[in-house]
C-alpha cells in the first residue's frame, strides 16, 4: 500500500474516527510543553493539524510539515495563525527548508511509516538550533511485535498502513549517530489501557 495515498483517503475522517493513541499523543504533547515557549519550531507530520493550533500558540514561527496533500488541506481549515507556515515534503528526502535552524522539531506518530531512522535524525540535526531538541511520540514497539499497526476504515473495510518496525534502541542508537543525546524517555497508557502494552514511547532529544 502507497503511505501517502492511504493517509490522503484517511485525512477526510481522520479527526471523526476514534482513535485512543491519536488523542493519547495530543495529551501528552500538551502536558510536555504546556509552560514552555520556543522562537521556532518544526513539527514533522502536522497531518490535520490535531498539535498544530497548540504549537503555534507556544512559538514566535511554527514551520508545520507533511507529505499529504489531503492532511496539510484539513490542517489548513483549522490553523489560522499567521505564525504558521505549512510546507509539503517527503521527509525521506532532503528536506531543503529556507529555515535553517530551529529550536523545537517533533515528530508525532510518524516514524513506524520510515524505514531509515538515521536520515531522519540527521536532517533533524542540520536543522536544530545550538541545544535544540528533537521531540518523538511514536506507537510503542511492544504494540507492533503484537502485530498493531496505523488502519483507517475505507469503503467498510479495515485497511493498515504499511510500518517498519523500530526497537527502542533503534531510536536512541540513530539519533547517537546524528549528534543528539537522549534526555528523557517515557512510555504512557490510555486510560482505557489497563494492563495492556503501553501505548507510547515519547523520547526527547538535545543537539549535543
Amino acid at each position: 500500500m502507497n503511505i501517502k495515498s492511504a493517509y490522503n483517503t484517511w485525512a477526510y475522517n481522520y479527526d471523526e474516527d476514534k482513535n485512543l493513541t491519536r488523542d493519547l499523543d495530543a495529551e501528552i504533547v500538551r502536558k510536555e510543553f504546556s509552560n514552555q515557549k520556543f522562537d521556532s519550531i518544526l513539527e514533522v507530520g502536522c497531518g490535520t493539524g490535531k498539535n498544530t493550533v497548540f504549537f503555534a500558540s507556544i512559538s514566535n514561527q511554527l514551520t508545520a510539515m507533511d507529505f499529504s496533500d489531503g492532511m496539510i488541506t484539513k490542517a489548513k481549515e483549522k490553523v489560522k495563525s499567521e505564525n504558521v507556515s505549512f510546507k509539503i515534503r517527503d521527509i525521506t528526502k532532503e528536506w531543503n527548508l529556507e529555515e535553517k535552524k530551529f529550536d523545537l522539531i517533533t515528530f508525532n506518530l510518524i516514524l513506524e511509516h520510515i524505514e531509515n531512522l538515521t536520515f531522519i535524525f540527521e536532517q533533524s540535526h542540520k536543522y536544530l538550533s545550538s541545544k535544540g531538541l528533537v521531540f518523538i511520540n511514536e506507537l510503542h514497539p511492544f504494540r507492533q511485535y503484537d502485530g498493531k499497526k496505523a488502519v483507517y476504515e475505507e469503503n467498510d473495510k479495515t485497511k493498515e498502513i504499511d510500518a517498519f518496525i523500530h526497537n527502542i534502541s533503534d531510536f536512541i542508537n540513530s539519533a547517537n549517530k546524528s549528534g543528539l543525546k537522549l534526555l528523557k524517555l517515557d512510555e504512557y497508557w490510555h486510560a482505557q489501557d489497563q494492563n495492556k502494552l503501553p501505548r507510547i514511547l515519547s523520547l526527547k532529544f538535545i543537539k549535543d
